[in-house]
């Protein structure tokens, strides 16, 4: 029965969510997933408690959300017709440009703080500064997927922290994105705007009004030899496996050299990453050898996902252990404010600079995204942009398959915690740093005459 009520406690959990969302308008103001408030809940309850509540019934929680992690980014590439990267580079290249130097930026501000203020001031490891790339730009998927990697170096408690950094950095997305979006009408730097105010109801609530009910993806094979949903799971559960046979193949290298053995930087890979690969293995396997591209449907892939990361949250944020947040809140809090002032700074100055039309709307969907989960993103883009007037939706789309393989919970973002504490977070430093002047020097080259031009058409 254990299992029962552990799984039965985190769907209360998440009903628990989303009726606080239907019915108090603070958390409607917020856009706050259901999610995130029922992980809130969680959390109040089992500290509240203490021992008088059963293990049972969170029982396999602070596990769920490394397996979970898997899923999600085993269907990023899972039912998508991959474009040829000409394809998304012209679509999306300022955009990517961007999104890089914020996510690369994000490590410089948070590490450099680190290495300045919190390392010598609070007595703290000097990569403390990295659950702010890792809370803010992974989420919290990637928060829980490294655990194990904090736990392989020596810093469990990095994990706390992390999905901490995360659940304050997706609420200042929402607080700080509308404050944003308030500057930017003042200043005439958005085209299109629905204010907030004038949403439907249903969608202030987050419930579909039953004549606008999208469907949630399509049949594509016959029930009778197997039902769709299974299908897709099973083909999930493929791209981790090729994904669990790489990370083997990793240990299996480490094994002949005694030097990457003692650093344990293979072993140490997160899976996550390599689930990734594996769904970008199936897929091309799919459409090349296959050529069965309509097999799956992306709309269900996305349920999937959805489903993972909702069961993931709820389960990471309710086992957060406070007594530990707590007892380093001020430089916890130090780090999560120059995260958002970094954020804030690329919207304000940056952006501008950088992007072509529709520069405000661009920005700010990259901060949402940045800052918590790419809906974020798309929330605050849509109050800017409701009617996807603007070249800021396909952009960002584009711009997320050739990003999120590396920063956002990818693989820079699973090899960085492991170089700070093998090679120093002042080698981290410098790389972020000359990764920033490289996508400058990219968007300098093949993008500044293009937008200089653009622009003066525009005036």
């Amino acid at each position: 029965m254990t299992i029962v009520l552990s799984f039965a406690s985190l769907c209360i959990l998440l009903v628990i969510g989303k009726v606080l969302r239907v019915k108090v308008k603070l958390l409607q103001k917020l856009y706050l997933p259901a999610a995130v408030i029922g992980g809130v809940i969680g959390l109040i309850i089992i500290q509240s408690t203490g021992d008088f509540l059963p293990e049972d019934v969170t029982a396999g929680w602070n596990k769920l959300p490394g397996f979970l992690i898997n899923i999600i980014f085993a269907c990023l590439f899972l039912g998508i017709r991959i474009p040829k990267l000409s394809s998304i580079w012209k679509l999306s290249g300022p955009q990517l440009v961007y999104g890089q130097i914020v996510a690369w930026g994000q490590y410089v501000v948070g590490i450099g703080i680190s290495l300045l203020i919190i390392a010598p001031l609070f007595k703290l490891p000097q990569y403390f500064g990295v659950i702010i790339p890792i809370g803010f730009e992974g989420g919290h998927g990637t928060a829980a997927g490294l655990a194990e990697v904090f736990k392989q170096y020596n810093w469990a408690n990095g994990t706390d922290y992390a999905l901490t950094s995360a659940t304050l950095g997706i609420v200042s997305a929402i607080v700080v994105g509308t404050w944003l979006i308030n500057w930017a009408v003042r200043r005439g730097h958005v085209q299109k705007l629905k204010k907030v105010k004038n949403f439907s109801e249903s969608n202030i609530v987050g419930i579909y009004d039953p004549e606008e009910q999208p469907s949630a993806g399509k049949q594509t094979v016959f029930s009778g030899s197997i039902d769709t949903l299974a299908l897709h799971i099973a083909v999930v559960g493929i791209a981790i496996f090729i994904g669990y046979l790489l990370k083997l193949g990793l240990i299996g290298i480490e094994s002949l050299s005694p030097a990457m053995q003692e650093n344990g930087i293979l072993s140490a890979f997160p899976l996550f990453p390599l689930s990734m690969i594996g769904g970008l293995i199936v897929q091309l396997f799919i459409s090349k050898v296959l050529k069965k591209d309509k097999i799956l449907d992306r709309d269900i892939l996305q349920r999937v996902s959805g489903t993972s990361l909702d069961f993931l949250i709820v389960s990471a944020i309710a086992m957060i252990n406070l007594s530990i947040v707590s007892a380093q809140m001020i430089p916890l809090l130090i780090v999560v404010l120059i995260g958002i002032l970094w954020n804030v700074f690329c919207v304000m100055f940056l952006a501008k600079r950088l992007l072509p039309d529709a520069w405000f709307e661009r920005a700010i969907a990259e901060m949402g995204q940045s800052m918590g989960v790419t809906a974020t993103g798309l929330l605050l883009l849509r109050v800017v942009d409701p009617e996807q007037e603007t070249p800021a939706y396909s952009a960002f789309g584009y711009k997320q398959l050739l990003h999120e393989p590396f920063m956002g919970g990818g693989l820079w973002t699973s090899i960085a915690m492991p170089l700070c504490v093998m090679s120093g977070s002042w080698v981290v430093l410098f790389i972020s740093l000359g990764a920033i002047a490289i996508w400058l020097l990219v968007w300098f080259l093949l993008f500044r005459k293009d937008i200089a031009a653009s622009r003066q058409d525009n005036s």
